[in-house]
C-alpha cells in the first residue's frame, strides 16, 4: 500500500481545526494529544478500541499508558511526517474518546 505525501504546511494548517486537542509535535513531525479517564481500566478500553480503528485504516499510533492517561503521538513513518492518515486517524481516535 503507498502513502500518501507529506501534508504541507498550509494544508497542515487547514487540517488543525478539524482535529480538536491535538498539536504538532515541536519538529513539525507528528501529532500529538494526551486523553485523561477517569480509570485504568476505562483508559485501556479506550486502547483497545483505537487498536482495532488503527489496524482498519493499517495505520498505527506510538503511544504511552500510565494508569489513567494516554499520551499519543501520530506520524506516517514511511514518509517521516504528518499525512492525511494521521488526520484520518486523529478523528477516529477523538470520536472514539467521545463515546
Amino acid at each position: 500500500m503507498s502513502r500518501p505525501p507529506l501534508l504541507t504546511d498550509h494544508a497542515l494548517s487547514l487540517s488543525l481545526p478539524s482535529i480538536k486537542g491535538w498539536s504538532v509535535r515541536s519538529d513539525g513531525k507528528a501529532l500529538e494529544k494526551t486523553f485523561t479517564f477517569d480509570t485504568f481500566a476505562m483508559a485501556f478500553s479506550f486502547m483497545g478500541k483505537v487498536a482495532q480503528e488503527a489496524e482498519a485504516l493499517d495505520h498505527h499510533p506510538d503511544w504511552y499508558n500510565s494508569y489513567n492517561r494516554v499520551e499519543i503521538s501520530l506520524q506516517t513513518h514511511d514518509v517521516g511526517g504528518i499525512t492525511k492518515l494521521d488526520i484520518a486517524l486523529a478523528k477516529a481516535i477523538n470520536s472514539i474518546a467521545a463515546l
